[in-house]
């Protein structure tokens, strides 16, 4: 049997990347000790740096008091194994590259080293944790928790249980998600990619096409985009947006355009182009946009500064 809510205390993250670090710190926030660790050592140095600068900015917004960014960090513990880092807790995030071969031989060593109780999530972008778990001896204490980027920020996170997942597992996931703020959406059946992937995928398979063709340019069509989706999503899903505008309305526009727009199989040529070129985004200063560290920082305050709006208040009310 899996851990029950009450009885998880302590939490473990294996990774500390962007998303690793992000969801150790979101579990601290809400008061769990957490063990973090990381096969490159690199990572590890900097990682309660990255974690204070982003809690500055959270206490800077209001949504907690300065006085308790050490607190936070102080139940966060950086180890070098991850032996070290699950064998006491009752909860365990997966956070390491999108590698099946490497999520399959972690969640077997995860599981020779922390209790038969502690539950093993994942938070792989695309892999099923049915496949993820081949390894494992129980398979049923396991479970994909997909947070978004960033996730201390991004409210939704995926949870989609394996063919072995039990029901228990999967409640005690959902149920940690809701303690600490998120907004958990529970996939009815396992596919590939979950469903928020499946549908950034989609969109931007079309947007690299209009882009490409020299229908729009880059920032117009950013521009269209948060002007648009962008300014009705936070309020209104995209399903109902469709019911107030009239499904017979909807039907006769997909009637015009479904065979119109992009149906590659194939990933844009644009996108492939730029990645030859190595105009990968921020990290080389260059991708549908130039960056600078100046405009990369301006960027990312202004970001964090909508979001926490967005928290207060959709989220935290």
């Amino acid at each position: 049997m899996a851990l029950t809510l009450d009885k998880i205390k302590t939490m473990a993250v294996g990774g500390a990347g962007v998303m690793g670090h992000g969801i150790a710190q979101t579990y601290a926030q809400y008061g769990y000790p957490v063990t973090i660790t990381d096969a490159a050592k690199q990572a590890l140095a900097g990682v309660k740096d990255r974690m204070k600068a982003n809690l500055e900015t959270m206490a800077e917004g209001g949504l907690f008091p300065k006085s308790q960014v050490e607190v936070i960090l102080d139940r966060v513990t950086v180890v070098d194994t991850l032996d070290k880092a699950v064998r006491d807790a009752g909860f365990v995030t997966e956070a390491i590259f999108e590698n099946l071969d490497a999520k399959k031989a972690i969640f077997r060593d995860m599981e020779k080293s922390c209790s038969p109780e502690t539950i093993l999530a994942s938070n792989t972008s695309s892999f099923p944790m049915t496949e993820i778990s081949q390894l494992m001896k129980r398979p049923e204490r396991a479970i994909v928790t997909h947070w978004s980027n960033p996730p201390y920020f991004v409210p939704l996170v995926e949870v989609v249980p394996g063919k072995k997942t039990s029901e228990e597992t999967t409640r005690t996931a959902y149920g940690l998600l809701v303690k600490v703020k998120k907004v958990p959406v529970r996939l009815k059946k396992e596919i590939i990619g979950f469903i928020l992937n499946r549908v950034q995928v989609a969109m931007n398979r079309e947007v690299y096409y209009l882009v490409e063709q020299g229908v729009v340019s880059p920032e117009d069509m950013d521009k269209a985009m948060m002007t648009s989706l962008g300014f009705r999503l936070p309020f209104q899903g995209p399903l109902q947006v469709r019911d107030l505008a009239g499904l017979e309305v909807t039907l006769k526009v997909d009637e015009v355009l479904l065979s119109e727009i992009n149906s590659s199989a194939q990933p844009s040529k644009l996108l492939q182009e730029k990645v030859a070129r190595g105009e990968v985004g921020v990290k080389s200063g260059k991708g549908f946009f130039d960056y600078t560290p100046e405009s990369l920082a301006k960027i990312i305050r202004n970001r964090d500064r909508h979001f926490i709006g967005l928290l207060k208040e959709l989220y935290l009310k």
